[in-house]
């Protein structure tokens, strides 16, 4: 085993940091106390005890230190949990027979990166390095920073690195394996991969080189070049400036994703040191997860340019499907035409911060994304919007998720309509005609609704927003009205066949028989048409009834009044009309 000791690694931890980021803990004395993540309970008997290193549960008996902890919570085994906590806390572990044990192959790929830091970091503070250094300058970069981050400088030579590697006892192998040099393209000699370069090493969550990015100072097909993909060098799974962000990200309880290299340095250089960087690709799931292992809700920093934005966009789809766990993203979009580096040197570090205090939510980032994508001044650029937004709720892979932004986008364009007012209908369809047994209490209304829209779903491509503003006080029928909008918005064929087999996968079928068999003397087929104008009254008294209670606080008290007896009388007589219409004008069915 090398590295430091275990007893020291374990000392080092620190315990109610790392409990924290799984158990909401508060503090009692010495000790903090929650609810214990091993077993279900109200009370909370979950108790960390930081000063003598465990953890311990009076409920079912889990007892341990950090290790242990990480090992239960997530399963993990012994040297995959010193991993782990490496990564989580930037404190070094003891390395294991095979968790080195790649071993011979990585640690010489990853001695022969330190070497070329070292020769990099001389080339900088040479006479070679000078324009290397007039850029830094430039950027307001000092070295201090420059040393932080181990910036250095490739020199504008084909074999300069290759030369000093190989005088090292580096093999030209090992040097192609690591990326540091490439063979011509006619198969002849070796050339060093990086020239005339600011380089920036890349470390992996236990502080190690593990390849390169440069940026050219002069003209060059490619402004940055990465390491190729490397048995030590995966960029899909790293953070450039991650284990420089760990500390301040754990005291500040908050982690920023900007776009490049140049701005995690700039933002350090200005004492914001808890930003990363992806490594010039999209950022991917991997990436994602690494920031939520830091912060529950990460900053994504953009700039506030077409691209910035659509960036932005393709980070929200990526993320969506892996949210999960009270895990979320914030955006702070920047100025069009500034950039962190930008901001922080025009208008000081203040204002970075408070444009990082200031992130949005993801959910907002989308809607006001979208809403500015194109001028929203026609019926069909709304349901080009409409379109694009409830789009967003189906990737979202937590079923919770999913049906809190639907309401969150429902909301948001009812509040958005063309001109402030409803859009007018276009071409309303033909559909089953429904008639409806009333009784004066809502919730059977509502219910009868629901039985409608189970056997003749094509009603909602006529009144989905108008169902969406239905709220059912019964809990089950408010999940399935929601589920059913779920179902909706994913599938252009709305056929009850199709309806029935997503409501069964989601475990919904005994409900919508219950509904169903409640009202099937309220509701059978009519007509081949029905009054698109009575439908629509029909929703709009039953929206008035069910309003949400954020809306009108004083539903309960309206519908004991006068004034609520007036309007059920007048539900009452649009159903009999509705029924009378339905039948050429026959008798009322008893209600």
């Amino acid at each position: 085993m090398g590295g430091p000791s275990l007893d020291d690694f374990k000392a080092k931890l620190p315990l109610a940091e790392i409990v924290a980021r799984y158990v909401r803990l508060v503090r009692r004395g010495r000790e903090h106390s929650g609810l214990c993540p091993f077993h279900k309970e109200k009370t909370p008997s979950f108790n960390v005890v930081e000063d003598k290193g465990f953890y311990h549960c009076f409920g079912c008996g889990a007892h341990g230190n950090a290790i242990d902890f990480v090992m239960a919570v997530e399963g993990l085994p012994f040297a995959d949990a010193l991993r782990r906590l490496a990564d989580m806390t930037g404190i070094e572990a003891p390395t294991l027979g095979r968790g080195e044990a790649r071993a011979p192959q990585e640690r010489g790929l990853i001695e022969a990166n330190e070497a070329a830091t070292r020769f990099f970091a001389n080339v900088l503070w040479s006479d070679a390095g000078a324009e290397a250094r007039a850029y830094l300058r430039r950027r307001g970069c000092g070295r201090r920073v420059v040393e932080r981050f181990r910036l250095g400088c490739a020199p504008n030579g084909n074999q300069a690195l290759l030369g000093t590697l190989k005088a090292e006892g580096f093999t030209e192998d090992l040097l192609l394996e690591a990326g540091l040099v490439a063979r011509r393209e006619d198969g002849g000699g070796l050339y060093d991969r990086f020239r005339h370069r600011l380089m920036f090493p890349i470390e992996d969550g236990r502080g190690r080189v593990v390849g390169f990015g440069g940026r050219a100072l002069g003209e060059a097909r490619a402004k940055y070049l990465n390491t190729p993909e490397t048995p030590a060098f995966h960029k899909g799974r790293l953070l450039y400036g991650l284990p420089q962000a760990v500390k301040a990200a754990r005291e500040r309880r908050r982690i920023v994703l900007v776009e490049g290299y140049m701005d995690v340095v700039a933002l350090s250089e200005a004492g914001i040191g808890e930003a990363v960087a992806p490594l010039g690709t999209a950022v991917t799931e991997d990436q994602l997860r690494l920031l939520w292992r830091h912060a529950e809700a990460p900053v994504v920093c953009l700039d506030g340019d077409q691209a910035g934005l659509a960036a932005a966009l393709r980070t929200a789809r990526r993320a969506l499907p892996v949210m999960e766990g009270g895990r979320s993203l914030r955006f702070a979009l920047l100025p069009e035409g500034e950039d962190p580096d930008s901001l922080v040197r025009s208008k000081g570090a203040e204002a970075m911060r408070s444009l990082l205090d200031d992130a949005m939510p993801l959910s907002r980032m989308i809607r006001e994304v979208e809403w500015t994508a194109e001028p929203v001044t026609t019926p069909e650029a709304f349901a080009a919007l409409r379109h694009r937004l409830l789009d967003y709720p189906n990737l979202a892979g937590d079923p919770g998720l999913r049906l809190a932004l639907r309401d969150d986008f429902f909301n948001f364009l009812k509040a958005n309509r063309l001109g402030g007012q409803r859009k007018d209908s276009l071409s309303p369809p033909q559909f089953f005609g429904v008639r409806a047994r009333f009784n004066a209490a809502l919730e059977r209304v509502g219910g009868d609704l629901l039985a409608a829209i189970l056997r003749w779903p094509a009603i909602l491509s006529e009144f989905e927003e108008d169902f969406a503003d239905v709220e059912f006080d019964q809990p089950a029928r408010e999940d399935l009205r929601r589920e059913i909008l779920v179902w909706h918005a994913s599938e252009p064929a709305l056929d009850a066949a199709g309806l029935r087999d997503h409501l069964s996968r989601h475990g919904f079928t005994s409900l919508a028989e219950d509904v169903l068999a409640a009202s099937e003397k309220g509701f059978a087929p009519g007509s081949d048409t029905t009054d698109v104008i009575a439908v629509q009254q029909i929703f709009g008294d039953l929206r008035r009834k069910h309003a949400r209670r954020r809306e009108s606080e004083a539903l309960d008290s309206i519908s004991s009044s006068a004034d609520a007896a007036e309007k059920i009388e007048k539900l009452t007589a649009t159903f009999r009309g509705l029924n009378q219409l339905l039948n050429g004008g026959g008798k009322d069915v008893d209600h």
